[in-house]
């Protein structure tokens, strides 16, 4: 976890909005992943690929962002 806390959280948004959006038309490809993954559609490797691309970096932020909240609940009390 020490390897996300090193990585500044504005250089996770930028990755976050750019490759975890693109591309941008029609439809952000996370998005679309995301459909077939509820929609049970999610089965070709190209496809979990994709998911796992384009995912890692709202996961990362997610996981950063959700760092920073608890150690800043820490040190409230």
């Amino acid at each position: 976890m020490k390897f996300i806390d090193q990585i500044p959280t504005s250089v996770l948004i930028v990755i976050a909005l750019t490759l975890g959006l693109a591309p941008f038309s029609p439809q952000p490809h996370v998005l679309e992943k995301l459909g077939m993954l509820f929609s049970g559609e999610l089965s070709k490797p190209i496809d979990i690929f994709d998911l796992l691309l384009h995912g890692t970096p709202w996961l990362l932020l997610a996981i950063k962002l959700l760092r920073q909240g608890v150690v800043q609940m820490k040190a409230g009390r």
